[in-house]
């Protein structure tokens, strides 16, 4: 069969089954807006000094409420860490509250957000909390995880998969201080820099929406491209979630579906301690999709049990969906009986390959599936619900 054949049909069933449960659902599940939610996202954490500021006059208080005094319009200043409290000019607390008035923007390190600045001391340095309303929060990070310009039903899987992801990481919070931070361990977070029309009209059009399991908002990961089939949560992981389930992935002629890296034998050697100079790495466990759980180097100097995940990151991989092809000398890729001279890895994806697909969501879209379609197929027996703010 033809991979356009291919794909055709196995979009005919994705539709056949799953069309009336995500109608069902949203007809059933889906109230009118309640009152604004924030979240509070950690924008700079560590740091000896922050640069803040505000795009309106803004107040600046203490963190009872009291008010300290003001910061004038487009003006900033240097928060520091002082004595173990928040220095900001001649204005020093405990704790300090940057709020502009009107419809002002923050500044916050090097760019503007939305919101009000918290900035608090800990372990002996500076945490700048960005407060922002998660509607307006989402308006940038769809433009930094998938491309404002995306077909709009892309668009609008990511906003409710994002702000199912940000609901899910506030209610299990480990800190007092912050939901989540602005980077891919959260989700990555740039202000108004990445911000466009078409953030705006995702959000707004799916205002709300989140995915529920059991009348519980999911953990919605998602990840660029998987290579075909995305993965069971537990082979990832650790815990298994009944939604987070391995679907056919529709990410084909995605730029990362396949790609190569090469490396020396003095480079994957340099990489990889404990083993001296690398003479071959072969896969002990991989999911049935294919990615690496655990391979097996052996070198001159000895060998040892990696994961997928740790050769991932010292090998800087695109996902742990790899094979590893030792080369030759004279370009062969057969043992010659001779030492590899250098290492060929062929892989897939890009991300954990667990939940949504960003290029499987853009091409499922670019035939003309809505979003509700696209989440119901990559967060298996989920349903569509709109929080309630109390």
């Amino acid at each position: 069969m033809q991979p356009g054949v291919l794909f055709a049909s196995l979009l005919s069933r994705l539709t056949k089954r799953y069309f009336w449960i995500s109608l069902l659902f949203w007809l059933v599940m889906v109230a009118p807006a309640q009152a604004a939610l924030i979240l509070r996202v950690a924008v700079q954490d560590g740091a000896s000094q922050i640069k803040v500021g505000s795009s309106t006059k803004a107040a600046i208080r203490d963190g009872s409420g009291r008010n300290l005094g003001e910061l004038s319009a487009n003006s900033s200043g240097s928060a520091q860490f002082r004595s173990g409290k928040v220095a900001i000019g001649r204005w020093a607390a405990n704790q300090i509250w940057i709020e502009p008035t009107g419809n002002g923007y923050v500044w916050i390190g090097d760019r503007w957000y939305r919101g009000r600045t918290l900035v608090v001391p800990e372990k002996g340095a500076l945490t700048a909390v960005n407060y922002v309303d998660i509607e307006q929060y989402l308006y940038s990070v769809l433009g930094a995880e998938m491309s404002g310009n995306w077909p709009l039903e892309a668009l609008k899987a990511q906003a409710v998969a994002a702000r199912s992801y940000a609901i899910h990481e506030r209610l299990k919070s480990e800190t007092d201080l912050y939901d989540v931070d602005d980077t891919q361990s959260s989700q990555v977070y740039k202000g108004l820099q990445t911000e466009s029309s078409g953030t705006y009209s995702a959000v707004d059009a799916t205002a709300g929406q989140v995915l529920t399991y059991n009348g519980q908002v999911i953990l919605a990961a998602f990840h660029s491209a998987s290579g075909g089939h995305t993965e069971n949560v537990e082979d990832v992981w650790t815990e298994p979630l009944p939604y987070l389930r391995g679907v056919p992935d529709f990410d084909q002629g995605a730029p990362v579906y396949q790609w190569k890296e090469n490396f020396s034998r003095a480079q994957i050697s340099s990489k990889i301690s404990g083993v001296g100079n690398v003479i071959s790495m072969k896969p002990e466990r991989t999911t049935a999709y294919g990615s690496v759980l655990r391979m097996k180097v052996v070198g001159d100097g000895g060998s040892r049990v990696m994961t997928g995940a740790d050769l991932r990151r010292v090998l800087s991989l695109r996902s742990t969906r790899f094979t590893v092809i030792p080369q030759y000398a004279g370009g062969s890729a057969k043992n010659s009986g001779q030492a590899p001279t250098s290492f060929q890895v062929a892989g897939k994806g890009f991300g954990h390959g667990v939940g949504m697909s960003q290029w499987g969501a853009y091409n499922l879209a670019r035939q003309g599936y809505g979003y509700q379609q696209i989440l119901l197929h990559y967060y298996r027996g989920a349903a569509l619900a709109r929080i309630a703010v109390q």
